[in-house]
C-alpha cells in the first residue's frame, strides 16, 4: 500500500536536501519521490547525502508542475506550517498517515513538501484535500525538509503496520486530481459567463468553492453530473441571449 504514497518535493533548492529526502523514504520503506523542477538535480551532493538510496534518486521522476505531479492522484495532502486564512481541513502526521494507508489500498496519494524557505503557496494548496502540519516549538517550527519528510514516512511505516479494514468498494471512483482541475476550470468559465463573479472577488471565491467540492469527496459519476449542469446552464443562456 505505501507503493501508492507519493512524496512530491516542489522547486527544492539544495540538491543535498534531495539526498536525503530519498534516505529517509527509503528507511521507511517508501519508494515513490516525484521532483518538481529542483534547481539542481541529478547532482553528485544528492548522491552523497541519499547514502545509499541511490535507487530512488534514480528513480524519482522528474516533473514540470505539481499539477503534472498529481494528475493520477485521488488524495493529494499539502504539508504546511503556516497558518491560512481559508479554513482547510489540518491533520497531524499520525492521524493523516492512518487514514492514508487505508485510503492507499485502492487509490494514489501525493505529499506535497514545498521550497525550503517558503513552503507551498496558496495557489498550490488550493490542489489539495487537506492539510499536514507537523507540532513543533512554536517559537521555532521551521523543520528541515528532510527532517519533516522522515516524521511523515515514519508515521506512515507504523500505521501501515495495523491491520486495517479494506475501505467499502465504490461504485465509482473518486475523481483523479487532474479531473478535479479540468472541473475548476468549467466551473470558473461558467459561473464568468453567467456574470456571477466579481472580478476583484473572483480568486477568493473560487478558493472557497475549490474547499467546498475538494471536502465532497467527489467521484467521477458525480463530477459527470456536475459537469452535465454547468453545460446545460451556459446552453439556456446562450439560447435566451
Amino acid at each position: 500500500m505505501l507503493a501508492n504514497i507519493r512524496i512530491v518535493l516542489v522547486e527544492t533548492s539544495h540538491p543535498g536536501n534531495i539526498g536525503a529526502v530519498a534516505r529517509a523514504m527509503k528507511n521507511m520503506c517508501m519508494t515513490e519521490l516525484y521532483l518538481v523542477q529542483p534547481k539542481v538535480f541529478p547532482s553528485a551532493e544528492a548522491t552523497a547525502r541519499a547514502s545509499g538510496a541511490d535507487d530512488l534518486l534514480a528513480n524519482a521522476i522528474l516533473c514540470d508542475s505539481i499539477q503534472e505531479a498529481v494528475a493520477d492522484c485521488e488524495i493529494v495532502i499539502g504539508a504546511s506550517a503556516r497558518s491560512r486564512s481559508i479554513s482547510v481541513p489540518e491533520l497531524p502526521p499520525r492521524e493523516c498517515a492512518e487514514k492514508m494507508v487505508v485510503e492507499a489500498q485502492d487509490k494514489k496519494i501525493a505529499i506535497l513538501f514545498g521550497r525550503e524557505n517558503s513552503g507551498l503557496k496558496n495557489h498550490e494548496l488550493d490542489l489539495c484535500q487537506s492539510l499536514l502540519a507537523i507540532p513543533s516549538n512554536p517559537e521555532y517550527s521551521s523543520l528541515n525538509l528532510a527532517a519533516a519528510v522522515q516524521v511523515v514516512c515514519y508515521e506512515l511505516r507504523v500505521a501501515s503496520g495495523i491491520e486495517a479494514a479494506k475501505p467499502k468498494e465504490l461504485e465509482n471512483p473518486l475523481a483523479s486530481s487532474a479531473q478535479m482541475e479540468s472541473f475548476f476550470e468549467h466551473l470558473y468559465q461558467t459561473l464568468d459567463e453567467i456574470g456571477f463573479l466579481n472580478p476583484e472577488k473572483s480568486t477568493s471565491i473560487m478558493r472557497r468553492l475549490r474547499r467546498l467540492y475538494h471536502r465532497t469527496n467527489l467521484d467521477t459519476k458525480e463530477l459527470d453530473i456536475l459537469r452535465g449542469i454547468l453545460k446545460k446552464s451556459t446552453a439556456v443562456l446562450h439560447k435566451k441571449i
